[in-house]
């Protein structure tokens, strides 16, 4: 495994959000919702997620998940993604990585 400084780790802007919309997306190649998610100070920003295996639509709603926000947003059909909602691999799937306390949405990960 290759180590990286500190200040490589600063160069990921990740953050806390509110997840306030999840909708079916039908066109992606692999399962996925579209999701809407509320960070704060950084504005609404929406995500492709392959999430479907593990979540309901219902049950994301008010979820607070961990993005990166400061990738390039990613073309997936006639879909723009802007963040990348993180998770861990299970399977050909994800667990979200979310805030267990209530926390500030907007705030960064460090």
């Amino acid at each position: 495994m290759k180590t990286i400084s500190f200040d490589d780790f600063l160069k990921v802007d990740m953050r806390v959000g509110k997840i306030i919309k999840a909708e079916d997306f039908p066109e992606a190649k692999k399962p996925s919702y579209k999701l809407t998610v509320d960070f704060g100070p950084l504005g609404i920003k929406k995500a492709s997620a392959q999430i479907t295996k593990n979540y309901k639509k219902e049950e994301l709603i008010g979820k607070k998940v961990i993005a990166v926000v400061n990738f390039p947003p990613k073309q997936i059909g006639k879909f723009v993604s802007e963040v990348l909602v993180l998770g861990l691999p299970k399977h050909d799937e994800c667990i979200l990585l979310t805030a267990d306390k209530d926390i500030e949405i907007g705030l960064r990960v460090l």
